[in-house]
C-alpha cells in the first residue's frame, strides 16, 4: 500500500512539473544551506550526495490542516467486472495517496471506515508512523472485506457529530444506498457542512457496466452484492432506461451538492488517479 501511494503521488508531482499547474506546493519550497542548530532530519541527503554540501529543506509555512478520509467498505464496493480492480481497492489506493501526500505537507490525516455504520475511526495525526498505521488499516480493508450493506447516511451523521474541529472530509463511496435514503444522505452531507467542514465526495463506479450497462446482449442473472437478491433479464431491454436513470441521478446529486458547496467528482476505476489528485489539491487549498 505504501509503495502504491508513493508511486501515485510521485507520478502526479512529476506530471504537475510538466503541466501548467505550478501553483501547487506539494512537498517543500526550496533548499538553503545548513546552519548549526538545524534539525538533522531536514537535511536533504540526495543533494549532499550530488554536491558534497549540506542543505536543508525549507518548507512552506506549516498549516493546521486536518483531514479525514471517509471510506465506504460495504459489499457493493467489492465489484470490479472488467477493470481488474475493485471499487474498494481503487478507493483504498487513492486514500493511501492522500495520506502520503499529507505526510509530505506535515499535516494531520485520519481515516474513517463505514458500511452500515462507522466501524473504524482513527483521528488525524501528522507523523509518518501514524500514516503507516493508516496504510496498514487500508490494507486490511482490501484483504479482508466484510459482507455488509451500505448505511452512508447514518454513518455520515455520526461522522459529523464526532469531528469537532474544522477539517477537510473526503468521502469515497459508490452511493449504492437505498433510493429512499438519498435525501437522508444529502442531509448528512449538509450536516458536515453545517459543522464548518469542507466536503469532497468521490463517486466511484466501474463506469462501463455501472454507468452505461455495457453487458453482452444475452440473458443474464444479476445478483445484488449486499442483499443477495437476483434478477434475470436481457441487458438490451433496459440499457437505455438504466443509463438515463443513472445520468439523471448523478446530475441531481451533483446539483444538490453544489447548493451546499460540496464538491462532487465522478471517478471510474479505470481512470488514472491524477484527476482525483487535482480535485483534492484544489479543495485542500481552500483550507490553507
Amino acid at each position: 500500500m505504501e509503495l502504491r501511494a508513493r508511486m501515485i503521488v510521485e507520478g502526479f508531482i512529476t506530471g504537475l512539473h510538466k503541466s501548467p499547474y505550478h501553483g501547487f506546493s506539494v512537498e517543500f519550497a526550496e533548499h538553503r544551506p545548513y546552519n548549526p542548530g538545524d534539525e538533522l532530519r531536514h537535511i536533504d541527503w540526495k543533494v549532499f550526495a550530488k554536491t558534497g554540501r549540506y542543505h536543508v529543506k525549507q518548507y512552506e509555512e506549516e498549516t493546521n490542516l486536518r483531514q479525514y478520509v471517509v471510506l465506504d467498505t460495504s459489499s457493493s464496493m467489492q465489484y470490479k467486472h472488467q477493470n481488474g480492480i475493485t471499487k474498494l481497492e481503487y478507493a483504498s489506493y487513492l486514500a493511501a495517496a492522500f495520506h502520503y501526500l499529507m505526510t509530505l505537507q506535515r499535516d494531520a490525516t485520519g481515516l474513517i471506515g463505514f458500511d452500515e455504520k462507522v466501524h473504524t475511526y482513527i483521528p488525524p495525526k501528522a507523523t509518518s508512523q501514524h500514516v503507516r498505521g493508516l496504510l496498514s488499516q487500508l490494507e486490511q480493508f482490501v484483504q479482508k472485506p466484510d459482507a455488509r450493506k451500505t448505511g452512508a447516511a447514518t454513518a455520515l451523521h455520526e461522522v459529523a457529530e464526532r469531528i469537532t474541529r474544522r477539517a477537510l472530509v473526503v468521502v469515497m463511496t459508490d452511493l449504492f444506498e437505498n433510493v429512499g435514503e438519498h435525501e437522508e444522505l444529502l442531509r448528512a452531507l449538509k450536516h458536515l457542512r453545517h459543522r464548518k467542514h469542507e466536503v469532497l465526495v468521490f463517486h466511484i463506479l466501474e463506469s462501463g457496466t455501472e454507468r452505461h450497462f455495457r453487458f453482452p446482449d444475452l440473458p443474464m442473472v444479476f445478483r445484488d452484492m449486499e442483499t443477495g437478491e437476483t434478477l434475470t433479464l436481457q441487458p438490451a431491454q433496459i440499457r437505455d432506461a438504466y443509463t438515463e436513470a443513472v445520468s439523471a441521478f448523478s446530475e441531481s446529486f451533483r446539483r444538490r451538492c453544489r447548493e451546499f458547496n460540496i464538491d462532487f467528482v465522478e471517478l471510474d476505476t479505470a481512470t488514472a488517479y491524477d484527476k482525483a489528485m487535482l480535485h483534492y489539491l484544489n479543495k485542500r487549498r481552500m483550507l490553507l
